[in-house]
């Protein structure tokens, strides 16, 4: 698939959508590649942290961001089965993920 151009220049990648899985951390949804990653496309410049990978799916996926949200004093929402927390904040999520049992790790730079 050719990535998407917009009127700046930006390119636009697809997301990768994780099926819904378990919906505890514990059992099969813990071997889940949970990644929290920093992107800047399409926001202008901005930073956001986003968390892909997760094994959840509607209203979970939903408390779990407004608990990360408040973790991290920021604003930020659930798009396409992606958290995206407003700013770099990718150290403080992934220990909170790491202590809520997921396997979490850094990507990107």
């Amino acid at each position: 698939m050719k990535p998407l151009q917009t009127a700046r220049g930006v390119v636009l990648r697809a997301r990768r959508v994780a099926p819904p899985a378990a919906s505890s951390p514990s059992g099969a949804g813990a071997n889940a590649r949970v990644r929290v990653g920093r992107e800047v496309a399409g926001r202008g410049g901005k930073g956001v942290s986003v968390i892909t990978g997760l094994p959840l799916a509607g209203a979970e996926l939903e408390t779990l961001a407004r608990r990360l949200k408040k973790l991290c004093g920021a604003g930020g929402g659930v798009r396409e089965g992606v958290i995206e927390i407003q700013g770099e904040h990718r150290d403080r999520l992934v220990a909170e993920l790491c202590r809520l049992g997921y396997e979490a790790k850094r990507s990107g730079g």
